[in-house]
């Protein structure tokens, strides 16, 4: 893992949280449990390169497939 990932990581979780109106833990409780996270680290190469309202956005796509209830 890159020193530039963990920052990242954050970042997205921070905006995830802020976007849904959640706190920060929730968020990664939610994106943990629908394998956002784990989108995330095996796409950084892509996602980093984009906005963070699509990466955002990728994120509840991938959660709303892997059961999760956001919209």
């Amino acid at each position: 893992m890159s020193k530039y990932e963990i920052p990242f990581f954050t970042a997205c979780i921070q905006a995830f949280a802020q976007r849904f109106s959640m706190t920060r833990q929730a968020a990664f409780r939610y994106l943990h449990k629908h394998k956002g996270i784990a989108f995330l680290i095996e796409f950084y190469d892509v996602e980093h390169l984009q906005s963070m309202d699509e990466t955002i956005d990728d994120l509840l796509i991938i959660c709303q497939k892997n059961g999760g209830t956001l919209a």
